[in-house]
């Protein structure tokens, strides 16, 4: 639920951006602003997520990021104006924030070795869940609306609809972190050790062996302290190596421009010709395509390990990235005269559907389990934290810059996007080490 939460509020602001812009009356830059500040909360979430969780409890986090998200998705339902509307968009910010840390790292405690990578990669199929979800919800209230999203239903307009619906699972996440155990690394690190023991024999099984298995948590404990981030500095500049890894893994997964197409693909495909209702179609099909690549990830994530579907995702990001680019540079006119011509639009279209399944089926499964395994124990936390919030920033800089960007120039935007791309072929194969199979204890 924290992943379809995360998703959910990730996205559902693409199918508001067009009722938002005129109800408020406001351009490219204003939207920009209440789409991109979301992501700023989201870093500040991201960065304290770490220390809350080695505070309170990884379920008392999961518990405070399910109250923001209500709280929030009612607020962005009613707000009086713009500024007011970004508030509450913080707001749900920082819950993402939070859940992008918390699951992750409950989830690499909690599982078993043989099965962490799968289970891992759920946080993002939930994610991924609630994106497709939220454009589910986007484009039947717009119908519901006459096709309109500043179109009236109950007494409201179909946009703030849109952003308010998350308040119902928000309630349903904070209801089942109330019934899933405490992490037992968690539990031995406050003295609870007999908690532990039972949280143990029942993710791991009636045959494995207790005693050896908190002495081996406790003894990577014992020999730690509570980390701070002084703990991430070392190396030659400035951050301990494998910080800086997992920061480059989180920076190149939203560079390549992956949250266009979730957070502006209506935007995107009413700046080519394409009236808001099928646009509103389409961010529904690519989020089916995501829910797809996903699943793929999901059963070969585990069975042939995150390096090689990394690279595999990053060629194909590369390809389907520049093709789009090619489509692009043949758009003609600007704003709401701009067309596509119907081959290159259909190009455009696949392009889009190919990038998002490659992205899916690797970048977005893999930097997610790897910020999850990488990281010593001792650290695992707070350098999650660190590079989620890095992710956060980089998501920020992509999705506050692409309207004036396509303004500028869309297929040079699309360049730029499939450049990062082609850098992250280097990056996996130099930088990035197999994590498949190996203990927490282990990394180092």
């Amino acid at each position: 639920m924290g992943g379809f939460l995360f998703g959910y509020d990730s996205a559902v602001i693409n199918g508001a951006v067009t009722g938002i812009q005129k109800h408020f009356g406001v351009g490219n830059g204003e939207t920009a602003f209440v789409v991109a500040i979301a992501l700023l909360g989201s870093a500040a979430g991201a960065v304290v997520a770490g220390q809350l969780a080695d505070q309170f409890g990884r379920v008392r986090t999961m518990l405070l990021a399910a109250t923001l998200f209500a709280i929030s998705g009612v607020g962005s339902m009613f707000p009086p104006s713009v500024q007011v509307l970004g508030f509450w968009r913080v707001m749900g910010g920082v819950a993402i924030g939070i859940a992008s840390v918390i699951a992750p790292t409950y989830i690499a405690e909690v599982a078993p070795t043989a099965y962490r990578g799968r289970l891992a990669s759920f946080q993002q199929l939930a994610i991924v869940l609630g994106i497709t979800v939220s454009q589910l919800a986007n484009y039947a209230l717009n119908q519901a609306a006459g096709g309109d999203s500043t179109g009236h239903l109950g007494g409201i307009q179909a946009w703030q609809w849109m952003l308010g619906v998350e308040t119902i699972p928000a309630l349903v996440y904070g209801g089942l972190a109330l019934a899933i155990p405490e992490s037992p690394r968690f539990l031995i690190a406050n003295g609870r050790e007999a908690q532990a023991r039972k949280v143990l024999r029942d993710v791991e099984g009636e045959s494995v062996d207790l005693t050896a298995r908190v002495a081996e948590i406790r003894s990577v404990l014992d020999t730690a302290h509570k980390p701070r981030l002084k703990d991430l500095l070392g190396g030659r500049f400035g951050l301990l190596p494998i910080v800086w890894i997992g920061i480059g893994a989180s920076v190149f997964q939203q560079f390549v421009g992956i949250n266009v197409i979730f957070y502006y693909s209506s935007f995107l495909w009413q700046s080519v010709g394409i009236n808001e209702s099928n646009s509103l179609l389409i961010s529904l099909s690519t989020s089916i395509v995501n829910v797809i690549g996903t699943v793929i990830a999901i059963a070969l994530v585990d069975r042939i390990g995150r390096k090689p579907l990394a690279l595999a995702g990053s060629v194909g990001m590369a390809l389907s990235l520049g093709l789009a680019a090619w489509a692009f540079s043949h758009r003609v006119g600007t704003g709401d005269t701009a067309t596509l011509a119907n081959s290159y639009a259909t190009t455009a279209l696949v392009a889009a559907h190919v990038f998002v399944l490659c992205f899916a089926f690797s970048w977005g499964v893999v930097v997610w389990v790897l910020l999850g395994e990488m990281f010593p124990n001792k650290i695992r936390a707070l350098a999650l934290s660190v590079a989620a919030s890095a992710q956060w920033i980089a998501n920020w800089a992509i999705t506050v810059t692409f309207p004036d960007l396509a303004d500028w120039n869309l297929s040079a935007t699309y360049v730029i996007y499939a450049a990062f791309a082609l850098l992250s072929i280097p990056f996996v194969a130099f930088c990035i080490k197999e994590t498949k199979g190996r203990a927490l204890e282990e990394m180092g």
